[in-house]
């Protein structure tokens, strides 16, 4: 059973959480993974489905895109036998009846159900969802305790929640006061308001007493918030106590290896991980796209390898740009100096995604 206590974990990030960079994650240092928020109606739509092809639970929505089917339609797609037990599939739902039969659809594959009451975003809070929820506490309050009386209990998975500050120290320690009376296991913080954007300096003046409160009720609690490293998540427990977890969000985003105690591996090399990972199971480009123009670095607007990215389209391509036009050091080098069993990877790959990535245009 999924244990939230002193856990150093990925943070739920839309587009970025996918499986590729969950599993970079979970192999270099991860406790727990958060995978993209996904709004309860969304997964309403979905039928589960086992791939055995790719070893992985997929949930495709019905009314989908099926051009490609299997990529176009996929929801949400873990991998067991890695995340088992690991994985927290955070819901965006402002309904306690649709949390619970969303929950219901997605319950068994995943270790926990964690509901987002903290992003300010537009995509998060419309209909009354994400941060919306910390100016309708009742409602949140029926969510969670809907959830793990109806959903938690009977699967003996437990359910969490993400929140934001409070503009007032007293509102925020009012609420945190109910919230850990609604039987959750788990409650995370991120240490700004709702107003505050990432580059400012979090919150922590009273996290201490927050802190307590979810301790007095026998609910582990995540920290989140400018952590960064391995080493910033000991110095919170060396703060705040050995029971605290830490969430990383933002240093993830550019480096999912950022949780190796050692520090993050070399862009270069968390770059190779991640697509590989992406050619294992048949990526969306897009996406791939998308997560690597965050992690490949384009100083001073001179690095090939970025504008390469940025003009790909296909899965078939970003494999050829990163594991066979790039040297193990992060410098362009084409082909003709390529890495013989980089390039049997590329001839595989090519060969595997043909008939799904090379129909799919960014």
């Amino acid at each position: 059973m999924l244990d939230y206590r002193a856990k150093f974990v990925l943070a739920p990030m839309v587009r970025i959480g996918e499986l590729p960079t969950r599993l970079l994650a979970l192999k270099f240092g991860a406790d727990l993974v958060w995978g993209p928020e996904i709004i309860d109606k969304k997964l309403l739509t979905c039928e589960r489905k086992y791939n055995d092809q790719l070893k992985t639970v997929d949930f495709l929505s019905k009314t989908g895109n099926k051009k490609v089917p299997g990529m176009t339609d996929l929801v949400f797609r873990t991998f067991p036998e890695m995340e088992k037990d690991k994985v927290v599939f955070q819901m965006g739902t402002a309904n306690a009846q649709l949390a619970v039969d969303a929950a219901k659809i997605v319950i068994e594959d995943v270790g926990a159900i964690d509901i987002n009451a903290g992003c300010p975003k537009h995509f998060s809070i419309h209909s009354g969802m994400g941060a919306a929820l910390l100016s309708t506490p009742d409602l949140l309050c029926e969510i969670l305790t809907r959830l793990v009386n109806e959903v938690g209990k009977p699967n003996e998975k437990p359910i969490s929640v993400k929140i934001r500050l409070l503009p007032k120290k007293e509102d925020t320690l009012a609420l945190v006061g109910r919230l850990v009376k609604t039987g959750i296991s788990n409650l995370t913080l991120h240490c700004r308001t709702r107003e505050m954007r990432n580059r400012e300096d979090p919150i922590r003046d009273y996290v201490d007493e927050i802190h307590q409160i979810c301790k007095d009720n026998n609910v582990t609690f995540i920290i989140n918030g400018k952590v960064e490293s391995y080493q910033d998540y000991a110095g919170l427990q060396e703060q705040y106590g050995e029971d605290v977890g830490a969430m990383v969000a933002s240093a993830a985003e550019k480096n999912p290896t950022c949780f190796n105690k050692d520090g993050p591996l070399p862009w270069y090399t968390a770059a190779k991980e991640f697509v590989r990972f992406a050619q294992q199971f048949t990526h969306h480009p897009a996406n791939t796209k998308y997560c690597l123009a965050r992690m490949v670095p384009n100083d001073h607007n001179k690095n090939k390898i970025y504008h390469l990215i940025t003009k790909a389209s296909t899965g078939e391509q970003f494999i050829d740009i990163i594991l066979t036009k790039m040297s193990d050091t992060g410098e362009y080098i084409g082909d003709s100096n390529a890495n013989p069993v980089e390039k049997e990877v590329k001839r595989k790959s090519a060969e595997d995604n043909e008939a799904s990535t090379k129909r799919i245009k960014v």
